[in-house]
């Protein structure tokens, strides 16, 4: 059986395909959001309470890098085989080569419930994956397009992201006072994550029905990347884990995040820089089919692929 809070995403994409009349009330899926941002930058804070930082850069360094070069390598494709027009193709790009704070959430809880080893370092994964990605495939799109918002503009509208400001502050917080400092709120925040992450999950599966219903069959090319683009992403994520020495904990956060694309984070991005996209294209394909992939099937295959090359 997969982990119950799956159960619960499921449970919101079929009340979304029968029409149900569920819905998770706007102010309380912002504040569930919140929460799951901040209490994983504090997991990952606390973690790092105390570890010295220089030993861990070049992995750092190198996973950051990878968060450039995979915008780069997936705006050629989705121009000449998916053949999207170059603001679409920019902004497909940009939500594929940042990554899913919701999937990332799903597979952390996993990788804490098999109780696999996961090195400290690993929430910040997802803060150097998503900013990088973001940043140069919006940096491409003005060289390219010669677009008017700034580079200074462009920068800010990542970097302030409601996601990145409460997962990097999280993890400060959680760093500068460590597990005793945080004592007093921690049983509430990590008591409750699985809760939070279910009941974020039932809203995620509502959204995804909505994009999906109809699905838009002339964009066939597109759903067709949606739906390949993770596996190969996630060997990626492997191999780089396992080039990087990394445990399994750790290489199944990289290869699923590698293999998620954004929904939160690359919207808001892109809807400032270029106006010209159709967020609803990208969402499609990130929200509406790479993260019910991800999240249902494969997150436990990826696990499988890790565990059979692990001595």
């Amino acid at each position: 059986m997969p982990d119950v809070v799956i159960a619960f995403f499921a449970l919101g994409l079929l009340a979304g395909l029968v029409k149900s009349d569920l819905k998770v009330p706007l102010p309380i899926y912002e504040t569930l959001s919140i929460l799951l941002m901040l209490t994983l930058g504090l997991k990952g804070g606390m973690a790092l309470h105390g570890v010295p930082l220089a030993p861990i850069l070049p992995e750092l360094g190198l996973i950051a890098a990878t968060g450039v070069a995979l915008p780069l390598l997936l705006y050629p494709l989705l121009r000449k085989v998916v053949r999207l027009s170059s603001a679409n193709a920019a902004s497909v790009a940009a939500h594929y080569g940042s990554v899913s704070a919701g999937t990332f959430a799903v597979v952390m809880a996993l990788a804490i419930q098999q109780e696999l080893p996961m090195a400290p370092q690993t929430t910040l994964y997802l803060v150097l994956l998503e900013l990088p990605a973001i940043v140069t495939m919006l940096w491409l799109y003005r060289y390219v397009n010669g677009s008017k918002a700034s580079s200074l503009a462009i920068l800010h509208e990542a970097l302030t992201s409601r996601g990145v400001l409460l997962l990097g502050g999280g993890l400060l917080i959680g760093w500068l006072y460590g597990p005793a400092g945080l004592s007093g709120i921690t049983p509430v925040l990590m008591g409750g994550f699985s809760t939070l992450l279910a009941l974020f999950l039932l809203e995620m599966g509502l959204c995804t029905a909505k994009v999906c219903s109809p699905l838009p069959f002339k964009q066939w090319r597109l759903m067709l990347f949606a739906l390949i683009t993770p596996l190969i992403l996630a060997w990626f994520g492997i191999a780089l884990g396992f080039l990087l020495g990394l445990s399994s904990g750790s290489i199944l956060v990289l290869a699923t995040l590698m293999a998620s694309a954004s929904y939160i984070a690359a919207p808001a991005a892109i809807r400032a820089a270029i106006p010209d996209a159709d967020i609803g294209l990208a969402l499609l394909a990130a929200l509406g089919i790479t993260f019910p992939l991800n999240v249902l099937f494969g997150v436990p295959l990826y696990l499988s692929w890790i565990m059979a090359l692990t001595p």
